[in-house]
């Protein structure tokens, strides 16, 4: 088993959490970012949220990578990303 599903309480506008974990003893902390994208305008067509969803995802910091795409509203939609970690 790779993932682990742990609740956070309601998030803000952008927030991040870390994680400590003890695997085999040894300590290690994760990191995640959740941040909401909002739709750029409103009545946006579902094929031009997906260009700007794309988008999003190739621009971001490449240190960290994109685990989680939750449900969209109207307004926005949240994205959940982990901090890459040297193995």
């Amino acid at each position: 088993m790779r993932e682990v599903v742990v609740l956070i309480p309601d998030i803000d506008r952008e927030q991040n959490v870390e994680i400590d974990v003890r695997i085999n003893g040894r300590k290690k902390t994760m990191e995640y970012r959740v941040e909401l994208l909002d739709w750029e305008g409103n009545n946006v067509p579902p094929e031009d949220k997906v260009q700007v969803l794309r988008h999003k995802i190739a621009a971001y910091d490449k240190d960290w990578e994109l685990v989680e795409i939750g449900a969209p509203t109207d307004q926005n939609i949240p994205l959940m990303f982990r901090k890459k970690t040297d193995k």
